[in-house]
Formats: structure tokens, C-alpha cells, sequence
């Protein structure tokens, strides 16, 4: 019969698979070289299968590693969530949070779902919009804290994460070089659309917006319908649609900096919770 597994392997496990090196693995986890191999060779014997092939500066999953792999994530969150429930301090609150659509489908389920269950006395209430109207409410104090994608006129904040930005087409939409890109974009003024248009305009390409859309939805439904190519953050990519490139013609966009702020006059300890939990989650988590 197999063993309960230990954690600690299971956190040495992912660790060694995300850096790819048992020494970077080491570092990240607080142990030396020898005791991740140790570790390692422990959780292989204990389920009697190899989880790594390769030499030790090449290391690959098997394909018990890899199925090992989504267990111990699923396994390490949960252990952390219970760690942080337990370990958090009764506070009681409302908070107004402010997120573009784009992250509040794409980005904030999962986050906004476990700090719920560490912090059930607090109460979220979500608003969403583009981000330029976010801070104009931030400055008025209507939210107390956003998760926004930063401005050339945004100032402060704590930077979140890069967000790749990509192309998508309809899977079946056909993209002609000689005829002008049709486009779905967010209404002037938007980063998004500027990005679009100025990497469009030093590749010399030409183009036509087709669709207008102040949301994730409209834009989605241009796209899903194959009236029109639009750009995403890379974390809203879904399985409906299918990412365009260099081979498709079209040029690579910059990455977004998605930043989160408080109001000015700051904030109570239960948005303070809030924004670290999201900053600390985001951060972590794979783009």
C-alpha cells in the first residue's frame, strides 16, 4: 500500500519541476542539494514509479510525474489555503474592489474564491470597468482598492505581473494578407486598442475596425463569430478561439503591466488583507 504523502515532498516536487534544476529547487524550498535528491528518491519509492528522466541538468516529468504533478498542485493549495484560514486573523469588513472585466473573468475567480473561504467575515463588492475609469473612482474614493492594467498617466500602485498580449481569431476564421485586418477593440482611448494599432502601423499592415465593445463579451462575440481578429491578455485565451503570429503575418505585441492601487486616503485593514492576498496570488501564479 502506498504511504500518506508528505508535503514537503510534494512542495520540493513542484518546486523541482518549475525551476528545472534541483539546485534552483533547492533554494527556493530552504534545502540543500543533496536533501532535494533525498526527497526525490523518497516520493519515487514511495509510489514505486520514476517521476523525472534525464540528467540532472535536464530534467523531464514521466508521464507518472506529470500526473503527479496536477495532484500535488491541487494538494499544495488546498494544505495553504487551510494554513491561511487558520493562521488569519478574525477581520470583519466591507471592500470595494474595482478589475476590468478581462481579469475578473479570466484573472480573479479562483483568487477571489479562496480568500473567501480564509476571510468569510468580509464582504467583496465587485465593480467592473476599464481601467481609466477605475482610477478616476479610486480618485473619488467610490472603490478602496483596483486591479487595473497601469496607464501612461497611472502613478504608484504595486505591480502585479506582466500580462503577455496576443492575437485570436475565430479556429475556423481564414486571415488574408492582401485585404485589411478586421478588428474587435475596446473604444478609443483604451491601451489595448492603442497596442493594436501602433504594432498594425510599424509592420505597415492595414486594417478596419469591424467591432467596437466597452467588454470582454462583445469583443468575444466578434471574435467567436469570425467577423473580426482581436487581442487578449494571454489569460484569456480559451480553447475557442486560436492564437495568431508572426506566421499568420500579424506583428508581437508588448506586455501590459497590471498594477493594483488604493484610494488615496488609504485603506481599512480588510481591503489592506485583500490587496496583499491578490498581489501575493497573482504574482505567483503562471501566465
Amino acid at each position: 500500500m502506498i504511504p500518506d504523502l508528505e508535503i514537503p515532498l510534494l512542495r520540493t516536487f513542484v518546486a523541482v519541476n518549475d525551476t528545472g534544476s534541483i539546485t534552483l529547487a533547492g533554494k527556493q524550498v530552504g534545502r540543500t542539494q543533496p536533501a532535494v535528491t533525498h526527497q526525490m528518491h523518497r516520493l519515487e519509492k514511495a509510489l514505486g514509479k520514476p517521476l523525472f528522466e534525464g540528467d540532472r541538468r535536464h530534467l523531464t516529468l514521466t508521464r507518472e510525474g506529470e500526473m503527479l504533478l496536477a495532484y500535488a498542485r491541487t494538494l499544495l493549495g488546498l494544505n495553504d489555503e487551510i494554513r491561511e484560514r487558520f493562521q488569519a486573523p478574525d477581520i470583519a469588513g466591507h471592500v470595494r474592489l474595482g478589475v476590468p472585466d478581462l481579469y475578473a473573468a479570466f484573472l480573479l475567480p479562483a483568487v477571489l474564491g479562496g480568500f473567501a473561504r480564509a476571510y468569510p467575515q468580509i464582504e467583496i463588492e465587485l465593480r467592473c470597468s476599464r481601467s481609466i475609469h477605475l482610477h478616476a473612482a479610486l480618485e473619488r474614493e467610490e472603490i478602496d482598492i483596483a486591479l487595473m492594467t497601469r496607464q501612461p498617466e497611472f502613478e504608484g500602485g504595486t505591480t502585479v505581473r506582466e500580462e503577455p498580449l496576443i492575437w485570436v481569431a475565430a479556429r475556423d476564421c481564414t486571415i488574408s494578407a492582401s485585404e485589411p485586418l478586421p478588428l474587435a477593440l475596446l473604444p478609443a482611448g483604451s491601451l489595448y486598442r492603442q497596442r493594436a494599432l501602433d504594432a498594425l502601423g510599424h509592420v505597415g499592415r492595414s486594417w478596419t475596425v469591424t467591432a467596437v465593445s466597452d467588454s470582454i463579451a462583445g469583443l468575444q462575440a466578434a471574435v467567436h463569430a469570425g467577423l473580426a481578429v482581436s487581442i487578449f491578455p494571454l489569460c484569456a485565451l480559451s480553447p475557442h478561439v486560436r492564437r495568431l503570429g508572426r506566421a499568420d503575418g500579424l506583428p508581437d505585441l508588448p506586455a501590459l503591466e497590471i498594477v493594483l492601487q488604493r484610494k488615496p486616503s488609504g485603506i481599512a485593514p480588510a481591503a489592506e488583507h485583500l490587496a496583499q492576498y491578490i498581489v501575493a496570488e497573482l504574482s505567483n501564479a503562471p501566465s
